[in-house]
């Protein structure tokens, strides 16, 4: 199983929808987590922004 971006379950990008998917987690919780890591440093921002770019779309993976 690979990681991917889940653009059909997405609010913004579909990076949390992908990565709930691979962890096998509830999406709400893994966004939950993101956004207390964006609003506590620019930490969380700046991942996001990457897995955006590098992660690929769940069309080309499967």
């Amino acid at each position: 199983m690979k990681i991917y971006k889940d653009r059909k379950n997405a609010k913004v990008c579909g990076v949390c929808a992908g990565l709930a998917d691979y962890l096998n987690l509830d999406v709400t919780l893994v966004r939950v987590v993101w956004a207390l890591l964006a609003l506590m440093g620019s930490f969380g921002f700046w991942a996001y922004l990457i897995c955006a770019v590098v992660f690929p779309n769940k069309e080309e993976v499967l």
